[in-house]
């Protein structure tokens, strides 16, 4: 295989003076722990996130007339892509920003369709929308798997 390194998109970084680099949509960088060791950090960046956030918002705004079945027949699909992709590493920071803003978003498009103003927070609970609705919940990072030592 003739395999040729690009120059320009190559570097060396030291993590250990708090340099950082994304990598296939991860955030990368050494964080010092709770118990005081220190590890490598990888969420989803910035951009993943807004990304995301903008295809469902995209889709609330084309559906803003129908029922929220519909909107949810078209997020879900979204939500669990982007979920399955990013629940390794220290995703859950991200997916509760994410799962919180999508709750608003909910909310907002049940209260409209009521012709009131708001969220509806008193109306429904968080859980009692996603079950009620069927919307994609399962925000979950999954545990790392580590090899046993040989």
């Amino acid at each position: 295989m003739q395999v040729h390194i690009n120059e320009e998109k190559t570097k060396q970084l030291n993590l250990v003076k708090g340099e950082s680099f994304g990598f296939l949509g991860f955030d990368f960088r050494r964080l010092k722990t709770k118990a005081g060791k220190w590890k490598v950090n990888y969420q989803p960046k910035m951009q993943a996130r807004t990304k995301v956030m903008d295809k469902i918002k995209d889709v609330f705004k084309r559906h803003e007339s129908q029922p929220l079945t519909r909107v949810r027949d078209l997020i879900n699909p979204i939500l669990r892509g982007w979920v399955q992709y990013f629940k390794v590493g220290n995703s859950s920071k991200v997916f509760g920003y994410v799962k919180d803003w999508l709750t608003r978003k909910i909310g907002r498009h049940l209260m409209k369709a009521k012709g009131k103003r708001g969220f509806g927070w008193k109306r429904w609970s968080t859980r009692g929308l996603y079950a009620m609705y069927n919307i994609y919940s399962d925000f979950k990072v999954s545990p790392r798997k580590v090899a046993p030592n040989r």
